[in-house]
Formats: C-alpha cells, sequence, structure tokens
C-alpha cells in the first residue's frame, strides 16, 4: 500500500498538470509587457535597439503546438536604434524606407514543440516588399494566468535590402542582426 500512494500521487499531479495544459489558449498579447528588441553591430561593437510599437495576433496552446499561429506586425517608424541621428538614418530610404513600407510582417507557417518547454515557430517575414523564410526559437512558460514566450533568431539585413549604397558594407554594419522577443499573452476570453 505504501508504494501505491507514491505512484497515485505522481498520477494525480500529472492529470492536474495535463490538465490546465489543456484549459488555455492564449490568444490576447499584452503589448505593454512584450518587447521586441535587436542587437547589431557597427564596426564590432554591439548596438542595442528595439521597436516601440508593433501588433500580434496569436493562437497558442501549449498542449496543441501544431496548431498555433501568429501574425506580427511592426511599425518601423517605431524603432529606437539608440539615437535620435540613428533613428533619423535608418528610417530613410537607404534603410528601412518607411515612406513606402511601413511595416515589417511575420506570418508562421508552423509550429513545434522540441522538448523541455522550448519550440520553433517557422514563417515568413516581409521587410521593404523582400520575404524570406524565417525560423525562430523560443520558450514557454506559464506565469499566473498569463503565457510568456521568449526567443529570438538571426535576421541578415542585406537579405532585405536594409542597408543600401554605402551601408551594404558588411565590415561597416554586420549583416547579422539578433532579433530577440519577449511576448506576455493572456488566456483566451471563457466561452458563455
Amino acid at each position: 500500500m505504501k508504494t501505491l500512494r507514491p505512484t497515485l500521487i505522481l498520477a494525480l499531479l500529472a492529470g492536474l498538470t495535463t490538465g490546465a495544459a489543456h484549459a488555455a489558449d492564449f490568444t490576447q498579447v499584452l503589448t505593454d509587457k512584450s518587447s521586441l528588441a535587436f542587437t547589431s553591430k557597427q564596426m564590432g561593437v554591439p548596438v542595442d535597439g528595439l521597436f516601440r510599437k508593433f501588433s500580434a495576433q496569436l493562437a497558442f496552446d501549449p498542449a496543441k503546438p501544431a496548431t498555433a499561429s501568429t501574425v506580427l506586425e511592426i511599425d518601423l517608424a517605431s524603432i529606437d536604434a539608440g539615437s535620435k541621428d540613428a533613428n533619423e538614418e535608418v528610417v530613410g530610404k537607404q534603410w528601412f524606407n518607411v515612406k513606402a513600407f511601413p511595416t515589417a510582417r511575420f506570418v508562421s507557417t508552423a509550429v513545434k514543440a522540441v522538448g523541455g518547454g522550448r519550440y520553433e515557430v517557422s514563417g515568413k517575414m516581409t521587410i521593404k516588399g523582400q520575404t524570406h523564410d524565417v525560423v525562430a526559437p523560443f520558450t514557454f512558460r506559464q506565469d499566473g494566468a498569463n503565457g510568456v514566450f521568449d526567443g529570438g533568431f538571426v535576421l541578415k539585413r542585406m537579405d532585405f535590402g536594409i542597408g543600401e549604397g554605402p551601408w551594404s558594407d558588411v565590415s561597416a554594419v554586420a549583416n547579422e542582426i539578433q532579433i530577440k522577443f519577449h511576448v506576455v499573452a493572456a488566456p483566451a476570453p471563457a466561452k458563455k
């Protein structure tokens, strides 16, 4: 009987954990608690920045990651590249050309679990009219009622024509830009 109790307790705990995972479908991105940041290298020196405005549509159930989807739209004019001069430069024609292309867009095509609370989202990133495949590993955890997604990927700026003309010299500004995201999402409202 004593050996049965720990087994029974473990089975109950597993059932509770599984039930909690099935109960939540995270759909409401809390942009005020989320962030979209990047690190580029200029002359080998890391420079951090972020985008202040973005919106996202999300559907993620940790019990069914293959059914997940997301659409992210980034207001490119909301960039904070570290200084007023840099902000003015990067919205111009040679960089983001925000007059012609005001937003960047990511649309997921697949999400898969890779184990241990880790996942991978694949999708199409469009910047300046150029679309390329992106794969971003991320972690997911619950924080109270909310879900927290942390991840990132390397974006090659020249694939999208970000930094044309004299800025296409990747020895001055590196081609690889590390993108980091922290997304907090609330569960879908309860159905009545």
